[in-house]
């Protein structure tokens, strides 16, 4: 029995069935207005009825590419920046004060500015999503480089090693702790990209659908939504994790 409880994934699954549990209780007791929060047997119920018509596949498609091609390539576009300015003093004083500045403004307020310029389509979603995980890769790279020991960078040089060989053989397996670090928020930062870009403008989509919910005081239909979004945060949540454990080994030893 000891050593079922200490599993924490366990306790974790044990905890969430009770927290469940109570909440079913509160709502059939009529502690909870059904019209502010639905009881987690209502949501199922609408769970099950998005995925029985299927008019909910449409919908997750748009919403799942949106952000998982903003993710590669906001994961792309912060790697390259990140190294162009930690490596080229000149290019990071053109592109730091850009970063620091979308860092410090909440960036989902561009998402009616990406809809006027790209459409209600996937492009402004996507490129919603991009800039979100752009600026965050882009500073866990940037610093990930600046914080690598200068003695072992000059040892290197010593050695004969040229710019190569110290991106190759120093750079990127520092920089891939601090990526790695960062990849799980921006995993919620790119479907939080797609999903606010929907809610502001679009046809269909997770956040379309939570628009819709919004405006017909559908409490029931917002929570399916929304534990449906959390669902595919986790699964992405452990492949990241997976592929963590694959590439930094020694984190896990």
């Amino acid at each position: 029995m000891k050593r079922w409880l200490d599993n924490p994934t366990l306790r974790r699954a044990v905890a969430l069935v009770f927290l469940l549990a109570l909440w079913e209780a509160a709502s059939r007791l009529n502690w909870i207005n059904p019209f502010y929060a639905s009881s987690p047997s209502a949501v199922a119920k609408v769970l099950y009825s998005l995925f029985a018509d299927g008019q909910i596949w449409p919908h997750l498609e748009a919403t799942f590419s949106a952000a998982v091609i903003g993710l590669v390539a906001g994961l792309a576009l912060g790697v390259v920046l990140g190294f162009a300015a930690a490596l080229t003093p000149l290019l990071a004083q053109l592109i730091e004060p850009v970063m620091i500045l979308l860092n410090a403004i909440p960036r989902v307020i561009l998402a009616p500015l990406f809809v006027i310029w790209l459409g209600i389509d996937l492009a402004s979603k996507v490129a919603l999503a991009l800039i979100l995980v752009a600026v965050l890769i882009f500073f866990a790279v940037y610093s990930g480089i600046k914080e690598v020991d200068q003695r072992l960078v000059e040892r290197v040089r010593t050695l004969g090693g040229g710019k190569r060989v110290l991106i190759r053989e120093v750079y990127v397996p520092s920089v891939t702790a601090w990526i790695m670090g960062s990849l799980k928020v921006a995993v919620g930062f790119a479907f939080t990209g797609a999903c606010v870009g929907e809610f502001v403008a679009s046809s269909r989509g997770l956040g379309y659908l939570l628009q819709f919910a919004q405006s017909t005081y559908n409490a029931a239909l917002t929570m399916a939504l929304i534990v449906l979004i959390m669902g595919f945060v986790v699964v992405l949540f452990g492949l990241s994790e997976w592929l963590e454990r694959r590439l930094l080994p020694w984190r896990y030893a």
